[in-house]
Formats: structure tokens, C-alpha cells, sequence
């Protein structure tokens, strides 16, 4: 045996090299498995007085930030086939403007990999909101991005409370326009080896915590006016899977200085993917939100116009899982006469401007309502979920949401109180039958039984105005009913192949899990309240 060792030592090289590589590999995984902030968590609830303190003053702060990619700064490309692929092998050109050998695009994130921006339609925002009751305060910010990881809002907020320690919590919503440049490292070209720009992602996310920082400085005592209404899904809103359930909630509210009434901010909640301009749209927008927002603040012009209230408007994402899309939906212009089919600027334009003029009816009708109870209210808790399918090895090796907790990950259910606004924090897509009622239990599904996400979300809580936000916090794909999770054949409701959905969710478990730490939280700041309002 020694003597063959001896004739062969190379053998033994040669397996202390590989044993080397090997440990070299586990710990690497083992490192990136770690993530940022590994020992972050939030368990906190807080009110800012009880029922008597109820009239006192309200505080709103608005700022809102630029975000939108500066294109010069990158190179240009000509896509000649017009798919808004760049695929040199078909004779796609590109332009190396800084020379250094390698296309350096903007990437947009949506749809599909490898969606190089050719130019600018409207600019992005960061746009935040902060409150104050009776020296609580906490901000709420929404983001024209397609989607952000926990990580990253964590490192803002630990950034924001060294420059604000009076700031007791901050929330983050993206809009998740698919006309945005990918801010999740899912997009960019290609996967492995990946052109994601991690730049442009530190740089919104500086400007989210600058926007909070404005918002805060800028409190000042307004009256505040909240409207709900049901929005019919006819010329809004298609639900592309079945059931066909739609998030039908508007709500609507307006902030006014009380020293002369000008509009300090509107806000408008809903839940619809912004993806009006379509697959093959090469153009930086934040899709409908845009139109929505520049009609709420400046009116629109003609004789189906509306006036105006001046301010921010800060758009602030519904329920989109299931899935809410403009896709394949006839949107009518507010002319009367046209109707427009093609995705693009003119369905944009047109679907924005309706929900404007719908939100603007709200506020100006029967419907308003004065905001009494001016308390403030937050109940949150780090969560975590189990991961499965697609996202589970990317995950574990920290390509993205990175940070692996023995087979789940971390993220967060937050629910707030803002005067009589009820918002519940929800770190995904959900299926709006999970927030408003008619989860089912098809048969195919791979879950067979009860529905598990009972009872809906939206009627738990007790706000005058109750806005479910998606992408809150986090980013962790569609949040499914568990008896409606659909991978394997036979499928529900007579489908021939799977449903698009669960590729991009984190598995079977997170709605059953999302479901429940919500109810808790709900209950948690309720609690605290001592009795809210219907």
C-alpha cells in the first residue's frame, strides 16, 4: 500500500487539491448563505395616545425624489428587428460610449430578460409621505421600481435612524413598473454571468432615505379627507387567472394645509400591474402612475377633464397578484369615442387618466368623509418563509433576497395606523381573494382540502379607508393560496399546462404563512388602539 502511494503521489496532490476546492466551496456557500444584517429583526407595536388624544393635531410631510436613469451615461444600442432583445447575433449594434469593451445598458426589469432601454417616456420617483401624532412619527414610501429585497430596506432604515431617531417606523412600497430598470438582479441580459447594476439600486435607494429625511422636515398640521369606492374591473383591470377575483378598492385620500387649504399631498391605492406599455415597450416609465399621478396634480384639460388639487401624488400599489394586468384589456379613452387594444403610451395614458378621474370623483362626492381620529399605529414582525422552486438555490447562494435561514428567508408583515387610514404591509404579490374573500379549492390542485387563507384580510381590518400594500418591504413573488397551487397535472379548471404564477412565487407555504402573521399584527395594532373606526 505505501509503496503504491509512493509509485502514485500525484493521487495524493491531486486529492488534497480537490478536498481543498471542496472546502473552499463550502465555505463560500456557507458565507453567502449568511446575507446582510443577518441579526435584523423588527417586533415592534405603538400607538401614538389613546381614544382621548384622538382629536388632536395631524401632521403630513410630502418630498419626492428623481430617479429615473440618466441614459448618456450608458451605451445605446439599435435593436433591428424592433423585440427589445439585444441579440448582436441577429445584427443588433451598440455603441461603446466610455470604451470599455462591454455594453453597458440599462436593463429593464418585467416581462423578460435581456431589455435594454432605448429611451425615456416620463421620469421615475421616489416619493415618500411622513405622519406625526403628538410627536410619533413614521413615513410611508413608495418607489417607481418593479421590485426591491428586504436587504435593502433594512440598510435604509438603519441608515434613517441615525439621522432621524424620532422616526419609530418607515415602510417601503414599490409601484413594480415593468418599465424600470431591474433594481432585483433578475433581468440584466442574462443570468449567469449577470450585468445587473448595483449603482443604480444604491442610488434610489440614497434617495428614498434623502425623500424621508425632506418629508420629515417638512410636517405640518393639515386636515385630511379619505373616500372609498368600488372600481369595476370593465375597462381597468383583467384577472388573467381564475378565479376571477379583482381588487375593486379605491381608496382615496387628500392632505390640506390647515392655514389656507392648499393640497399638501393626495394618495390613491390600487391593485394593477403596471405593464400597460406592453412587452416590447424599450421606454423608461412608471406606466400608468405616471398619467394617474400628473392628472391628480395638475387636472386634465378638456370637456371630459378634471381640475386639479395641487401637491404630490403618491401612488401607492394594491393588490396585483392573481394576476391584475392591462394586458389584453380594452382600455376607453376619456374622449368617449376611442378605445384603445394595443398596449403602449396611448392605453397608458388613457387607463392612468380614468383612475384619476374615478379617484377625483371620490374625494369631490358624497362618498368623503373628514378624518377625526388622527392617532397613529404600527404593529410589526420579521417573519420567516419557506422557499421552494425556482427561487431556492439563487437564494441560498445570495444572488438575490439574499440571506438563507435553514431553508426559509426573512421578511416582514407590518400593519399601520394613520388616523382613520388602515394600511397592512404585505412583502409580495398577493392574490386579491386572499385580501377581499373567494379563495377555492379546485380540483387538480396539488393541495387539495379547505381553503387555508380564511377569513380575508380586508374585512379583519378597521380603518374608515383599509389599503392593502403590495411589494411592501420586500419583494418575495406571488403569494398563492395554497389550495389553488397548480405545478402538477391533472390542472385546475380544465387548463391543459400549468398557470403562470407559481414560477415566480417563493412556494406553496408563504400564503398560508403571510395569511396568518397578518391577522396577527392587525390584531396586535388593534390592541394598542383600544377600538378603532369602521
Amino acid at each position: 500500500m505505501i509503496a503504491c502511494i509512493r509509485r502514485h503521489r500525484w493521487l495524493v496532490r491531486g486529492g488534497s487539491f480537490f478536498v481543498l476546492v471542496a472546502i473552499g466551496v463550502f465555505l463560500w456557500v456557507r458565507w453567502r448563505m449568511q446575507g446582510p444584517f443577518r441579526e435584523y429583526r423588527v417586533d415592534t407595536a405603538f400607538v401614538s395616545g389613546g381614544p382621548e388624544t384622538r382629536s388632536e393635531g395631524f401632521e403630513v410631510g410630502v418630498a419626492m425624489r428623481d430617479i429615473t436613469p440618466d441614459l448618456d451615461q450608458y451605451d445605446s444600442w439599435v435593436d433591428v428587428d424592433g423585440n427589445s432583445r439585444f441579440e448582436p447575433e441577429k445584427g443588433d449594434t451598440w455603441e461603446d460610449r466610455n470604451g470599455n469593451g462591454r455594453f453597458d445598458f440599462v436593463w429593464l426589469g418585467g416581462f423578460h430578460i435581456n431589455r435594454p432601454a432605448q429611451g425615456v417616456n416620463d421620469p421615475l420617483w421616489v416619493r415618500a409621505l411622513a405622519f406625526r401624532h403628538r410627536g410619533t412619527v413614521v413615513a410611508l414610501v413608495s418607489i417607481d421600481v418593479v421590485g426591491l429585497t428586504h436587504e435593502r430596506f433594512i440598510k435604509t432604515r438603519l441608515e434613517l435612524a441615525e439621522r432621524l431617531p424620532e422616526l419609530r417606523y418607515v415602510a417601503f412600497t414599490a409601484t413594480h413598473t415593468h418599465n424600470s430598470p431591474d433594481t432585483m438582479g433578475i433581468w440584466s441580459h442574462r443570468p449567469f454571468p449577470s450585468r445587473f447594476d448595483e449603482g443604480y439600486v444604491e442610488r434610489v435607494m440614497g434617495e428614498a432615505r434623502e425623500a424621508v429625511i425632506e418629508a420629515v422636515a417638512g410636517l405640518e398640521p393639515v386636515e385630511v379627507t379619505v373616500a372609498v369606492g368600488d372600481l369595476e374591473p370593465e375597462g381597468f383591470v383583467r384577472d388573467s387567472r381564475e378565479p376571477l377575483v379583482y381588487d375593486r378598492v379605491l381608496g382615496v385620500a387628500r392632505f390640506a394645509r390647515l392655514d389656507g387649504g392648499e393640497t399638501v399631498a393626495t394618495a390613491v391605492s390600487w391593485g394593477n400591474h403596471p405593464e400597460a406599455m406592453g412587452s416590447k415597450n424599450p421606454l423608461i416609465s412608471s406606466d400608468f402612475p405616471h398619467y394617474l399621478r400628473e392628472a391628480m396634480e395638475n387636472g386634465l384639460e378638456g370637456e371630459h377633464g378634471m381640475e386639479g388639487f395641487g401637491g404630490t401624488c403618491v401612488f401607492l400599489q394594491g393588490p396585483v397578484g392573481g394576476l391584475m394586468t392591462p394586458l389584453g384589456l380594452e382600455v376607453p379613452d376619456r374622449n368617449g369615442q376611442d378605445v384603445h387594444r394595443q398596449d403602449g403610451v396611448g392605453k397608458t395614458r388613457a387607463l392612468g387618466e380614468n383612475v384619476a378621474l374615478r379617484a377625483a370623483a371620490l374625494l369631490r362626492g358624497p362618498a368623503a368623509r373628514r378624518m377625526e381620529d388622527h392617532r397613529i399605529g404600527v404593529a410589526a414582525r420579521t417573519i420567516f418563509i419557506p422557499i421552494e422552486g425556482t427561487f431556492r438555490i439563487p437564494i441560498m447562494l445570495g444572488l438575490i433576497h439574499p440571506g438563507w435561514y435553514g431553508g426559509k428567508a426573512r421578511t416582514e408583515v407590518a400593519a399601520m395606523r394613520l388616523g382613520e387610514i388602515e394600511v397592512l404591509c404585505i412583502p409580495g404579490e398577493i392574490y386579491p381573494e386572499i385580501v377581499d374573500g373567494g379563495v377555492e379549492s379546485p380540483e387538480g390542485g396539488d393541495y387539495p382540502g379547505e381553503p387555508v387563507e380564511v377569513p380575508p384580510l380586508r374585512p379583519q381590518m378597521r380603518g374608515a379607508m383599509n389599503w392593502v400594500l403590495n411589494l411592501a418591504n420586500d419583494e418575495v413573488g406571488y403569494i398563492i393560496p395554497r389550495t389553488q397551487w397548480d405545478t402538477r397535472a391533472p390542472y385546475t379548471y380544465g387548463r391543459d399546462e400549468a398557470p403562470y404564477g407559481e414560477v415566480n412565487s417563493g412556494g406553496s407555504e408563504v400564503a398560508p404563512i403571510v395569511h396568518r402573521e397578518s391577522l396577527s399584527v392587525l390584531a396586535r395594532l388593534h390592541e394598542h388602539l383600544g377600538g378603532a373606526v369602521r
